[in-house]
């Protein structure tokens, strides 16, 4: 099967090409830099920009499927504002689904977040939430996921957790109690991502992902930092958020602050749709340790 991964050169687009071509599909990326030493040899690659649709409608040609990876990230205030997650979320998912139904794509496998909803309490939920809205009123035969955080070798997560959580005495917002969240390894999300290509009963289906275990934002920290946590209080940590945001070049912001205050775990796994046990799943701990 011929496969476009767009936004393939980033952490799960590299992942999940090598899976897709490890099962032997023809696989093509499509990125604004797709140069990347982790893609394998014999994936095609392809310059282009979500955000301008004639620089991505060729790479549609022939593909039997299509991922749609492309995102930033709700951890950080995107440079230029968050404006940002409409062009790059909602905007660039309606450029691919144009694209996808002029070139008789057959699938479309696209990437979502927990919580997606065009009403949401952030910029980067109501972008996903839109993007979505796009997507299930297509013509295609769409997947959709929405996973938990996703940590691996060349993600951002445990590196944001580090940024977040200075060692020795660590200040969080509500002492990192306030927010659970549900890490799930790269390397259990993309086979699960493969076969919702691949297998025909996931078509029209919204799959919510976590890990192994639920966590609070004060368990992970400890966990990866080992930092004595101190509480600050959740709406002074709000008022100094969204102050500092407004600094040139600082990475977060009023947004992050509000994505703090709702939890980023599933309703009810859907990992057994693909076969899938919790125990079988690597935990956010057991990588950390293995990277010590």
């Amino acid at each position: 099967m011929n496969v476009l991964v767009v936004g393939g050169s980033g952490f799960i687009g590299t992942n999940l090409s090598r899976e897709l071509s490890n099962r032997g599909h023809d696989v093509t990326v499509l990125s604004r830099e797709p140069e990347s030493e982790a893609l394998p040899a014999d994936v095609d690659t392809v310059r282009g920009d979500v955000t301008a649709y004639d620089s991505i409608e060729g790479a549609f040609e022939d593909q039997a499927a299509v991922v749609y990876l492309v995102a930033l990230s709700p951890l950080f205030q995107p440079e230029g504002g968050n404006e940002r997650h409409v062009e790059i979320h909602t905007e660039g998912a309606r450029h691919v689904v144009q694209a996808a139904e002029e070139y008789d794509v057959d699938r479309l496998l696209h990437m979502s977040a927990l919580g997606a909803d065009p009403d949401g309490p952030t910029a980067y939920i109501r972008a996903k939430g839109q993007a979505e809205d796009i997507v299930t009123a297509s013509d295609l035969d769409w997947v959709i996921f929405r996973p938990s955080v996703v940590f691996g070798e060349g993600g951002e997560f445990v590196s944001f957790t580090k940024k977040l959580t200075p060692p020795g005495l660590a200040p969080l917002p509500g002492g990192g109690k306030k927010t659970n969240f549900q890490p799930v390894w790269v390397g259990d999300l993309v086979p699960m991502l493969a076969d919702a290509i691949e297998d025909d009963p996931h078509v029209g289906e919204v799959y919510e992902i976590g890990g192994a275990e639920v966590l609070t934002l004060r368990e992970i920290a400890k966990m990866v930092r080992g930092s004595i946590i101190v509480p600050v209080p959740m709406g002074l940590a709000g008022v100094g958020l969204k102050l500092a945001g407004s600094i040139p070049g600082f990475p977060m912001g009023g947004d992050q602050y509000r994505s703090l205050q709702f939890d980023n775990t599933t309703s009810d796994n859907d990992i057994t749709a693909f076969g899938v046990d919790r125990q079988d799943l690597t935990k956010l701990g057991e990588y950390v340790d293995s990277r010590a």
